[in-house]
């Protein structure tokens, strides 16, 4: 990914929070348990230790999903990235929730080690997290989506026809939700959440 001075700050911002995303969302999939622990490894990220995938598919559905989102982040479109884990019947059992912010005004020079610092702590968060997620079945399975403010158009966007519309199931009723940690540090502010079906919804 392109480095240097001559980026914006929305492009700089986006580069740093798409490896960050990266990274995250393949550690979440780990915390989960979804695969033998074999199929990752650890390495340093941010001074920190955290999980990378070693199966090549998996390696390769993270990374494709979040570079792909890599204009629209630096733009300010992406609102939401979620990690959603579904039962057998595709009904969502589990979402882990980063709101995502690039002010688009910011036009100062971004501070990368100030950035990286913040959001270091997610790492570090995200193990204590564990008691207060789901377990899941064994035959569940899930998907990285997208929540946009506004549909970028697939005639003026390549990157715009990888996205597709989701046909996920909804929740009846308003989520559970537990904060688990945000951080704002100009030009980016992110939240990172869980959702959880309510009681009445998960009553036959």
């Amino acid at each position: 990914m392109e480095r240097g001075d001559n980026q914006s700050p929305q492009a700089q911002t986006a580069r740093i929070l798409v490896e960050f995303l990266e990274a995250a969302i393949t550690s979440i999939v780990f915390l989960k348990g979804v695969y033998p622990s074999g199929a990752f490894e650890r390495r340093r990220y941010m001074n920190v230790v955290v999980q990378k995938a070693r199966h090549p598919e998996l390696r390769e559905y993270i990374n494709s999903a979040i570079t792909g989102l890599l204009p629209f982040i630096q733009k300010g479109l992406v609102e939401r990235v979620a990690v959603i884990f579904f039962n057998s019947e595709n009904i969502p059992l589990e979402r882990f929730i980063f709101k995502l912010s690039v002010n688009q005004s910011y036009g100062s020079k971004v501070e990368e080690a100030e950035l990286e610092f913040s959001l270091r702590s997610f790492f570090i968060k995200l193990p204590v997290v564990e008691p207060l997620t789901k377990v899941l079945p064994q035959d569940c399975r899930w998907e990285i989506t997208a929540y946009f403010r506004s549909l970028p158009h697939a005639s003026t966007s390549k990157d715009a026809e990888l996205w597709i519309p989701t046909d996920t199931k909804e929740w009846l009723q308003p989520p559970l939700i537990t904060p688990v940690k945000s951080m704002s540090s100009e030009p980016l502010g992110v939240q990172l959440y869980l959702e959880h079906p309510s009681v009445s919804e998960l009553k036959p």
